[in-house]
């Protein structure tokens, strides 16, 4: 078959920053065409286990990609985990993951379709329960999706085989969880799985079973890149807070978080968390490489995203309160002002202001000199408040303290 001009440019657009297999883009542009000629839209799968409450960008790239079939005319079909949540996916973790209950994966479940919308179009998106087939196997079904993968082939995981190399336990319902996931593809007929790429056994597992279970076309896969964190060593998660920048952050985080990453994530944050054109992100990493300010590009990738997701004024106001704080060391014009009794203790008040997550993280703070009161750093554990002044966490977080 050849292909047209028009889907090998769709193709080229959708495979921005992911791995795309098999067949890369030409095969992902003959699927495209094909579904064009056939007027049967693609159906793009991803998986999501509600494991915690809350989404960050990291989760955007993934979505984004959704966003880019649905803008096509294709569908999205989104798995809620009720079942696989409750097993635990071992993938790139290091020691047996807890299982959920069935009212943990319910109540987290609650809030991820609320943030998903601030990318996807949840209205016009499938979405499953993937305990509505797998809480109905049998144990013959159970058996029989089983048979289709040897104890060798699971053992070539990397995170399976660094465990037994350092004689770590791994539970046996754990290789049951790729197992489930692929069996979602047979499901939900899918012709395109999304995942990170630490999702790769899975995802190309879902390939074979579709096989086994009799379909002619198995799906194809697109591995997307972890987005390190604001430290840019870290994958970004909320076990980091401090590096993770939350779909629901305020502009003035957001904004501020933005700007703290090192530059050598610059283009691979536009080229993952944004939709500027492939060409202008070459150009931009061109200016780079030639010496332009990379404080400057950093900027217009700040505003870019959180004008995503605060709209324009959020994008404004967190721009402006970047500029009065940091670049010109102001104090923020709308700062919020607390009462504490004389005598208040640093980790209670910081605790309070919701400006550390634990007082673990508050400690390395103030070890680290990120914590002033009045300009001045804390350096004591014990230090307590005796007069009025401005409390500063890190960059961003300012409050004014008032002692009664």
């Amino acid at each position: 078959m050849e292909i047209k001009e028009e889907f090998l440019k769709q193709a080229q657009q959708l495979a921005k920053g992911a791995d795309v297999l098999p067949g890369g883009v030409k095969e992902l542009a003959a699927r495209l065409q094909y579904a064009h000629e056939k007027n049967v839209p693609l159906r793009v799968k991803l998986g999501m286990d509600p494991t915690r409450p809350d989404l960050h960008l990291g989760h955007s790239v993934v979505m984004r990609k959704l966003r880019e079939f649905q803008r096509l005319g294709h569908k999205i079909v989104l798995i809620v985990g009720g079942a696989t949540a409750m097993v635990g996916d071992p993938s790139g973790k290091s020691e047996t993951r807890p299982a959920l209950s069935k009212e943990q994966v319910d109540e987290n479940a609650k809030t991820y379709f609320d943030q998903m919308s601030k990318i996807v179009d949840i209205k016009n998106a499938e979405i499953v329960n993937n305990a509505d087939w797998l809480h109905k196997l049998s144990f013959t079904d159970t058996l029989k999706l089983a048979s289709n993968l040897t104890v060798a082939q699971m053992l070539t995981r990397d995170d399976f085989a660094k465990r037994m190399a350092e004689a770590k336990p791994i539970a046996i319902h754990e290789f049951f969880y790729p197992l489930m996931q692929a069996y979602d593809s047979v499901v939900v007929d899918a012709d395109i799985e999304l995942g990170g790429t630490d999702q790769r056994f899975n995802v190309l597992l879902g390939r074979e079973i579709q096989e086994a279970y009799g379909k002619e076309n198995p799906q194809m896969v697109m591995l997307l890149p972890l987005i390190e964190g604001t430290d840019g060593v870290k994958k970004m998660s909320k076990t980091y807070p401090e590096h993770c920048i939350s779909l629901t952050e305020d502009a003035k985080n957001m904004f501020g978080k933005l700007m703290s990453i090192p530059d050598e994530l610059i283009i691979k944050y536009y080229t993952l968390l944004t939709d500027t054109p492939v060409d202008t992100i070459n150009e931009l990493e061109e200016k780079l490489k030639q010496g332009a300010n990379p404080r400057d590009i950093k900027m217009d990738l700040a505003y870019t995203i959180t004008k995503e997701y605060c709209g324009v004024d959020g994008a404004e106001y967190g721009k402006s309160e970047f500029i009065n704080v940091v670049s010109n060391k102001g104090i923020p014009q709308d700062i919020q002002v607390i009462k504490v009794q004389k005598g208040a203790k640093i980790l209670d008040v910081l605790e309070q202001v919701k400006f550390i997550q634990s007082r673990g993280e508050g400690k390395r703070l103030i070890q680290g000199g990120g914590v002033k009161f009045d300009g001045e750093k804390i350096a004591d554990m014990s230090y307590v408040f005796e007069k009025d002044g401005v409390l500063q966490s890190g960059k961003r977080n300012f409050i004014k303290v008032e002692v009664e």
